[in-house]
C-alpha cells in the first residue's frame, strides 16, 4: 500500500522565516485587509456618518426652536390659565388644594436632613401638607436618624410621616409606589418628588401648583435642577455642562411645541389622577420616572417644564459614582424603548407627528444614537481608518459636523465655554459607558435591571474644608489614603491604550494630523482610567 503525505503549502514569504510570528501576521494582514477589512470600514464610516447627520439635523432642529421659543413664545403663565392661590378671609386655607410631598432615601446619611428641611420649609398651608419620607436604608443606625429629624419636625407642628418597607422590591418606583396607597394620601390631589440631595424653595408649590389648579389637561409640572457643587472639580463641572442643555433646550423644546419631555425623577409636581390613569409606578426598568410620563403622554396628558423655577442639587463628585448613574441614565431609556415602541405605534389618543417625536426624536436619536456615533464614530471607526488609509472619511463627517454639534451643545453653559474641548474629550470617554450600557438595555441582558443610588456627599466636602483652613498647617505633608485597586478601570485604559497606537501610527504614517487629537484622548482615557478626573479643580 503506497503510503500517503500531506504536504501544506506555505507562501514563499512565510517560508524564509518561519519563526517570525511578526512577518507572519503582517502577510495575513495583507491578505485580509483588501478583499475583508476595507469593506467592512467602509461600511462602518457609512453607518457612523449616517449617524453623524441624524444627530446633526436634531441638534439643529432643537437650536432653531430653541431660538424661536425664546423669542417668539409666550411664557408659561401666558400660554396656561394661571393665578396665584390666595388665602380667603372667610375660607382660610381651604383654598388650597391638599399636596403630598414624598422624598424616597436609601441611606442618605449626608443628605437626610437638607432635603427634610427643604420640604418642612415650604411656604404651604401646613393643615394642607403632607410629607412623606420613604425610606429604604438597610443601614440601622441611618434609619434611626432620619426617623428622628421627622420626629424633630413633627413636635413643630409640621403633618410629616416617616415610612419603611420590609424590602426594597421595586426600588425607587415601588416605594413611590407603596407611599401612594396610604389612606392618608387618598384626599391628596398632587404630589411633589423630591430626592434627598435636593432643596425646593419656600415658593416652590406657589409657583407650581397653580398650573395644575387652573388647566386639568396638565398631569405635571418639572422645575430645572442648579447644582449647589458644580465647582468643586472638574468632573462636576463636565456635568453641568451636559445637564444644562438638557434642561436649556431639551426640556424647553419638548415643553413647546409638543408638551411632553421625560420627567426628571425629582423636583416635580404630579396630579394624582394622571399617575393613577396612566397605570401608577412601574419598576420594569431603572427609569421609572420616563417610563411613567411616556406613559401619560400617550393617554392624552400635558407636560410643562419652568425653567424660571430652579431647585438646588448635587452632582456626583466621584467617578465611580457617576459612572453607575450614568449606566442606569443610559441603559433604562433603551431598554423602556424596547418593551415600549410598539405600544406608542398603536396608540390613538396622540397624533402621528407627536408618535415621530417620541420613537425618533425622543428615544432613537437622544437615547441610542447619540451614545453609539460618539464612540462607534471617534473613539474607534476614525483611528482605525488611520490604520487602514485606504478607507477615507471625509472631513465634513470628521471635524465640520462634531464641531457644530458641539457648539450646538455649549449654549447651556456659556461660563464654562472655556471648557469646551475637556468636555469633548470627557464625553467620548463616557460615551463608552454609555454605549455599553445602551446596548445592554436593548438587548435586556446582564445589568439591565441593576440599580446603584448614587452617593451623595452633601456638605461634607465644604465642611471638611473649612476645619482644614482653622487647623494650622502640618509640618509634614500627609499622603490621602486611597485604595489604587478601586481606582484602576481597565477598559478606560485599554481605550487609551489603543488610541495612543493608533496616534503614534498616524504621526509616523499619516497625512491628517489626526495625532493631536488621538494623543489628547489617550490622556483623557488614561485620567479616566486612574480615576482621577474627580480631583482636578477647574479653572474658573
Amino acid at each position: 500500500m503506497a503510503e500517503t503525505t500531506t504536504k501544506v503549502l506555505i507562501p514563499e514569504s512565510f517560508q524564509g522565516g518561519t519563526y517570525d510570528i511578526a512577518g507572519q501576521m503582517g502577510l495575513i494582514w495583507e491578505l485580509i485587509k483588501a478583499p475583508l477589512i476595507v469593506p467592512l470600514l467602509r461600511i462602518c464610516v457609512y453607518i457612523s456618518l449616517a449617524m453623524s447627520l441624524m444627530l446633526f439635523f436634531e441638534r439643529l432642529y432643537m437650536g432653531i426652536v430653541i431660538i424661536l421659543v425664546k423669542l417668539f413664545w409666550k411664557k408659561p403663565e401666558k400660554r396656561y390659565k394661571y393665578e396665584a392661590i390666595q388665602e380667603d378671609l372667610e375660607l382660610g386655607s381651604s383654598n388650597f388644594p391638599v399636596v403630598l410631598i414624598q422624598i424616597p432615601m436609601f441611606n442618605e446619611r449626608e443628605v437626610y436632613k437638607i432635603s427634610i428641611g427643604a420640604a418642612c420649609g415650604l411656604s404651604w398651608p401646613s393643615d394642607r401638607l403632607v410629607i412623606q419620607v420613604l425610606d429604604d436604608s438597610t443601614d440601622p443606625t441611618i434609619k434611626q436618624m432620619v426617623e428622628l429629624e421627622c420626629q424633630r419636625w413633627a413636635s413643630k407642628g409640621i403633618n410629616i410621616r416617616y415610612q419603611i418597607r420590609e424590602t426594597r422590591g421595586g426600588y425607587k418606583a415601588g416605594a413611590l409606589k407603596e407611599g401612594l396607597k396610604r389612606s392618608y394620601v387618598k384626599h391628596c390631589e398632587y404630589v411633589a418628588i423630591f430626592d434627598a440631595d435636593f432643596r425646593p424653595e419656600p415658593d416652590y408649590l406657589r409657583r407650581a401648583i397653580p398650573f395644575l389648579v387652573h388647566n386639568p389637561d396638565i398631569a405635571l409640572v418639572q422645575a430645572r435642577w442648579r447644582f449647589v457643587n458644580s465647582d468643586e472639580c472638574l468632573l462636576t463641572r463636565m456635568q453641568e455642562m451636559s445637564l444644562d442643555y438638557h434642561f436649556t433646550v431639551e426640556q424647553e423644546v419638548g415643553s413647546a411645541t409638543h408638551a411632553f419631555f421625560g420627567f426628571n425623577g425629582t423636583a416635580g409636581v404630579w396630579r394624582i389622577a394622571a399617575i393613577n390613569e396612566a397605570g401608577g409606578w412601574k419598576d420594569r426598568t431603572t427609569v421609572e420616572d420616563m417610563d411613567l410620563a411616556v406613559r401619560a403622554s400617550l393617554r392624552g396628558w400635558k407636560f410643562l417644564y419652568l425653567g424660571d423655577l430652579q431647585v438646588k442639587s448635587e452632582l456626583p463628585s466621584t467617578f465611580n459614582a457617576f459612572r453607575f448613574q450614568q449606566h442606569r441614565w443610559s441603559c433604562g431609556p433603551a431598554n423602556l424603548f424596547r418593551k415600549m415602541v410598539m405600544e406608542i405605534v398603536k396608540t390613538k389618543k396622540v397624533t402621528l407627528w407627536k408618535k415621530f417625536y417620541v420613537i425618533y426624536s425622543f428615544f432613537f436619536v437622544r437615547k441610542i444614537i447619540a451614545h453609539m456615533v460618539t464612540f462607534f464614530f471617534y473613539c474607534v471607526v476614525l483611528p482605525l481608518t488611520i490604520l487602514v488609509p485606504e478607507v477615507y472619511v471625509p472631513i465634513w463627517g470628521a471635524v465640520y459636523i462634531p464641531s457644530i454639534i458641539t457648539i450646538l451643545n455649549s449654549v447651556g453653559t456659556p461660563r464654562s465655554i472655556h471648557l469646551l474641548f475637556y468636555w469633548i474629550l470627557f464625553e467620548n470617554v463616557m460615551s463608552l459607558h454609555r454605549t455599553k450600557a445602551t446596548l445592554i438595555g436593548l438587548l435586556e441582558t446582564g445589568r439591565a435591571n441593576e440599580w446603584v443610588v448614587t452617593e451623595k456627599l452633601g456638605d461634607i466636602v465644604k465642611n471638611k474644608a473649612a476645619e482644614a483652613a482653622k487647623k494650622p498647617a502640618p509640618k509634614f505633608f500627609k499622603r490621602p489614603k486611597f485604595k489604587f485597586g478601586n481606582r484602576l478601570h481597565l477598559l478606560e485604559l485599554g481605550f487609551g491604550a489603543f488610541l495612543f497606537v493608533c496616534g503614534c501610527y498616524d504621526y509616523v504614517h499619516g497625512k491628517n494630523n489626526y495625532f493631536v487629537y488621538l494623543f489628547l484622548q489617550t490622556i483623557t482615557f488614561l485620567i479616566c482610567g486612574f480615576g482621577y478626573v474627580g480631583t482636578i479643580i477647574p479653572s474658573s
